[in-house]
């Protein structure tokens, strides 16, 4: 069975000694010397300066963002950025998908990027991003799935899903893509 975000998250963080070379609280001490503050910027310092390979970089900044209890800084942040200005009206639609998502499976997680949302189980299965200034876009990971009409192969929309459906108002949030993301909330789990 496929290990939870937790679960692969705590196994990092056990693993990085034998990885890194270091325990995460000696990469943390790294990090607060360096006065980092942005996860860019410690992504950079440990790839560049320690040759720390991508994910665990990417784990390592994470964690050290992190509050002691809590979720990675900035999440509610990088929403709100995300439907600020001009793509405001776009909000309602983000929230009717995470109510959809969440009455999918309570376990979804949804971890927001700076562009878009990602939405997992064990794995992404799929992305929510405010394309433009009146459309949402929904990612979903169907490999093997056919195209449709309105579930458009992905092309260059994101590598990390196998199609898009456009939404840009709230009767487009139906039982057709409920569908599709409860088959790919499924699969991924």
């Amino acid at each position: 069975m496929a290990k939870s975000p937790e679960e692969t998250r705590k196994a990092m963080l056990e693993q990085l000694p034998e990885k890194t070379g270091k325990s995460f609280a000696e990469w943390q001490k790294l990090i607060r010397a360096g006065q980092f503050s942005k996860h860019g910027e410690i992504m950079k310092f440990l790839k560049g300066e320690h040759g720390v390979s991508h994910g665990y970089a990417n784990q390592i900044a994470l964690e050290a963002l992190r509050p002691a209890d809590g979720p990675a800084p900035g999440s509610d942040d990088l929403v709100a950025a995300q439907y600020a200005g001009n793509k405001a009206e776009l909000k309602p639609l983000y929230d009717k998908l995470v109510v959809l998502l969440k009455r999918i499976d309570k376990q979804v997680e949804f971890a927001p990027k700076k562009a878009y949302v990602s939405v997992r189980k064990a794995k992404q299965f799929a992305i929510i991003q405010p394309s433009t200034a009146t459309r949402l876009d929904v990612g979903i990971n169907l490999k093997g799935q056919s195209a449709t009409d309105r579930l458009e192969e992905s092309g260059s929309f994101n590598a990390m899903v196998s199609h898009r459906v456009r939404i840009s108002k709230p009767a487009e949030i139906d039982a057709e893509l409920e569908g599709w993301l409860r088959k790919a909330c499924q699969e991924a789990s």
